[in-house]
């Protein structure tokens, strides 16, 4: 096996992605933590913002 899959856990993103950088070879599923902070409120501009943090912030823990 080369990589082990892990879920957020009903972590929020902030400690599921530090949790994810602790444990070297790991990736996640990130469902709800990767959908956190959207609102159908925002405006487009405002709603990728907030999924590229997400995306970033879980793609950077996955790397080390």
């Amino acid at each position: 096996m080369i990589r082990v899959l892990a879920l957020s856990g009903g972590y929020t993103r902030a400690q599921a992605t530090t949790l994810l950088a602790r444990n070297h070879g790991v990736i996640a599923s990130f469902s709800r933590a990767l959908t956190e902070g959207l609102s159908t409120a925002q405006s487009p501009a405002q709603f990728n913002a907030v999924l590229d943090e997400a995306i970033n912030a879980i793609a950077t823990a996955s790397r080390t």
